[in-house]
């Protein structure tokens, strides 16, 4: 089977860079650096589908998408408080991880950001400080070249 990815994240993210496991996709909401992991296996819905090996290298990939979240909302001017790193899918059942920075000042804190309110869209020049960032990240650690 092929690995096809959910339709939900095409309308809610912006691709990033292929990792050695997940697909990095932005999410398109400015007030917030955030990052969503989804593996590229087919129909894998809980992390219990990976393999011991896939799951230790989700692991890590986990910890770099928030070394490149943390660079994201610093370039956004929305320094990072506390990381929250999820994997729920109720909504959306694909087997992915959100990786999101939160501040005591953000529109949903202390509690969690799915489903709080609407994204607030990014500007064109914040959305490139973004990407760049996170891409930065990604390119130091080996997985990205912008060449």
């Amino acid at each position: 089977m092929t690995f096809v990815l959910a339709p939900a994240f095409d309308e809610t993210s912006e691709f990033l860079c292929d990792l050695t496991l997940c697909e990095a996709r932005l999410q398109l909401d400015a007030r917030y650096g955030w990052i969503v992991l989804i593996p590229r296996r087919a129909d894998m819905r809980e992390l219990e589908d990976l393999s011991m090996a896939e799951r230790l290298v989700l692991m890590e990939e986990i910890v770099l998408a928030s070394q490149a979240v943390r660079a994201i909302s610093d370039a956004i001017g929305l320094p990072t408080e506390k990381l929250n790193v999820g994997a729920l899918g109720n909504v959306t059942a694909q087997l992915h991880v959100h990786i999101v920075s939160r501040r005591s000042d953000d529109a949903a804190w202390p509690g969690p950001v799915w489903g709080h309110s609407p994204a607030a869209p990014y500007s064109s020049d914040r959305l490139e400080k973004a990407r760049a960032a996170a891409l930065a990240v990604f390119e130091e650690a080996g997985f990205f070249s912008a060449s």
